[in-house]
């Protein structure tokens, strides 16, 4: 166990933990990337930026104030959205990358543009970070997880603020506005 506040205000670096955080994890997480087995009340409050992963449970306000970054959550027994703030947030299902590569091109021909975070697909970047979590921490929990990935990934809750979809979108709109149509095509295309 960590104790409160730990990652607050982080702007950098990486956190894999083995077990779980107390109250307040990654408060005004600006850039950092944590994973974490599970935590108490007010995780990712105020966050702008940066990646959580929580491989367990949450308390509740989760999310309060979240404008920016992405968290996913591992909701095993579908509690975690009565736990969820949503006020700024929308809940999203982690989709495998070939059905995020369908979701952007419905995206894209509706003139919206694809919206990732980082610029990758969801589920690989996930599956990374739980990897490194298992390599640097030994948790099993991590290994229980990537030896039924499928089942596992489908648990998974994807925390996306509204105000980074947004972002992201407008991000999207000028890069594609001022790219030629060829090179336009070739970069849709990867």
């Amino acid at each position: 166990v960590v104790g409160n506040t730990v990652m607050y205000g982080a702007i950098d670096g990486e956190a894999y933990l083995r077990g779980v955080a107390g109250e307040r994890f990654c408060v005004r997480n600006s850039g950092a990337t944590a994973v974490v087995e599970g935590l108490g009340d007010h995780g990712c409050e105020y966050m702008t930026g940066g990646t959580v992963v929580v491989l367990g449970k949450t308390g509740r306000n989760f999310a309060a104030g979240m404008s920016g970054g992405v968290a996913y959550v591992y909701d095993r027994d579908g509690s975690f959205a009565q736990k969820c703030n949503t006020a700024m947030v929308t809940l999203e299902p982690v989709l495998s990358e070939a059905e995020q590569m369908a979701a952007d091109a419905l995206l894209i021909t509706a003139g919206k543009g694809r919206i990732r975070h980082r610029q990758r697909f969801d589920e690989p970047l996930l599956r990374e970070l739980i990897d490194r979590h298992l390599r640097f921490t030994g948790s099993t929990l991590a290994l229980k997880l990537l030896d039924n990935w499928e089942v596992s990934r489908a648990k998974f809750v994807k925390v996306f603020p509204h105000e980074y979809i947004r972002a992201l979108s407008e991000l999207y709109g000028k890069e594609n506005a001022v790219m030629p149509a060829a090179a336009r095509k070739q970069k849709e295309a990867a």
